[in-house]
């Protein structure tokens, strides 16, 4: 048994997932607000109850938000800010006794479906999470690639590539630039060109549909959205070259971006053909814990 715990900013959740990848137990409880000590007996008490339910322990996964320095061994990048400059993993062990591995949570995204997901079998993929934010996460031959600034798959927060005249300078990011992917890929992204083209302030499930149904605005939109993701997914295969790209996050549920976005990126790819596919997760909001789990490949190694 591996224990998953998926740290968000509204909730934590924690499962037991077994050797078959099924779930044997299930918690979830609100996360404190800005309270450290109070998110680490969080996740110590819901580790606490899942063994008690189960009757066995297990190594622990914890997806968070942020990513691990290497030099300081703390916290950053994490939208949680309370856990800025915090050795959480540390913190942890010492408060379950045992060891505890952290991961981003889109790198947990990206393993939970390179490990029994909609890319398992795949030996590189890249997993990206396409909602308020755009994140990315790296696994080759089962484990993630974090690299040594811990910042690998960080997709999301480079220039969007074959960028045209109305696309630049581009929107300022969070991140402290301006024109990042995020910015024009994101599902606010997709919301705010879509007010600015029309004056409505249309979800972009809403705008999805309404182009199905022929709303010729609609449809100018999520072009020109698919657009924009073919080229930053070109960009993204000429220098990773993955076997499969998954999807997750609300835009994932857009079916024709499986299809219209494949078609368009083989302009921008340095190639004469390209076998990447384009797929949807399978395993949807359970990802993140389900990798979370999967941070141990093995029970304790």
């Amino acid at each position: 048994m591996r224990i998953g715990v998926d740290l968000g900013g509204s909730k934590i959740e924690a499962i037991a997932l077994m050797p078959d990848g099924s779930i044997a137990a299930r918690r979830r409880i609100e996360t404190p607000k800005d309270d450290y000590a109070g998110i680490v007996a969080a996740i110590a008490g819901l580790v606490e109850a899942i063994e008690r339910e189960i009757g066995e322990g297990g190594p622990v996964g914890v997806g968070i938000p942020g990513a691990v320095s290497r030099q300081t061994g703390l916290v950053k990048n994490a939208n949680t800010t309370s856990l800025i400059g915090r050795p959480l993993d540390q913190d942890l062990a010492r408060r379950i006794g045992r060891p505890v591995r952290l991961a981003n949570d889109a790198n947990c995204f990206a393993l939970s479906e390179a490990a029994d997901g909609a890319a398992a079998g795949a030996r590189v993929v890249f997993g990206t999470i396409l909602g308020t934010g755009v994140g990315g996460g790296i696994v080759v031959d089962g484990r993630v690639i974090d690299g040594v600034n811990a910042i690998a798959g960080e997709w999301g927060h480079n220039p969007l590539p074959w960028a045209d005249d109305s696309e630049r300078p581009g929107r300022p990011c969070f991140c402290g630039q301006s024109g990042c992917i995020e910015t024009f890929v994101s599902g606010p992204a997709l919301t705010h060109q879509h007010r600015a083209a029309t004056g409505q302030d249309l979800d972009p499930a809403i705008i999805a549909e309404r182009a199905e149904a022929g709303d010729s605005a609609c449809r100018s939109s999520l072009q020109r959205y698919e657009h924009r993701l073919a080229r930053a997914f070109a960009h993204l295969i000429n220098i990773l070259d993955p076997d499969v790209i998954v999807l997750g996050g609300g835009l994932s549920n857009i079916a024709r971006l499986y299809r219209t976005v494949p078609a368009l990126w083989s302009e921008w790819i340095f190639s004469h053909e390209c076998e990447t596919g384009l797929v949807k997760n399978r395993h949807g909001d359970s990802s993140g814990v389900r990798g979370a789990a999967w941070l141990w490949p093995e029970a304790g190694k």
